[in-house]
């Protein structure tokens, strides 16, 4: 055994975790499984995990009564093809952007935040401005 941390996902709240887990499975050609208390959705780069959260209330963006604490960040090539995608399967787009010459801001089923981005974090030296 070592002291190593390696991050295996990460977990949203929802009022359903399974339709959530549906959801980020047909944007992303992901695997979802579980059922509405406890969903994960598996993909070809991470695992997401959903949770059924009582009386569960949307995060306001960009500001609001119930604030964003985190959104998901997804990497693609074309933001016009893929924000049509996302909208065909249920996705919002927010009208306020503030970095619309490479991200685009959308609201999943459940009202979390999370983008398309032409940036790959995983290439980025630093901090981006993000959403």
């Amino acid at each position: 055994m070592t002291d190593t941390i390696r991050l295996s996902g990460v977990t949203l709240n929802a009022p359903d975790a399974l339709a959530l887990a549906r959801f980020y499975a047909l944007i992303t050609g992901g695997v979802a499984k579980g059922d509405s208390h406890w969903a994960t959705v598996t993909g070809p780069h991470a695992v997401i995990g959903f949770q059924q959260v009582d009386q569960f209330r949307a995060p306001e963006w960009p500001q609001g009564g119930v604030p964003m604490q985190m959104h998901l960040d997804f990497f693609v090539d074309d933001l016009a093809a893929t924000g049509a995608r996302v909208l065909a399967a249920g996705a919002s787009r927010f009208d306020f952007q503030p970095n619309s010459d490479h991200c685009f801001v959308y609201s999943d089923p459940a009202g979390h935040p999370f983008c398309l981005s032409t940036w790959d974090l995983t290439q980025i030296d630093g901090e981006p401005d993000g959403a």
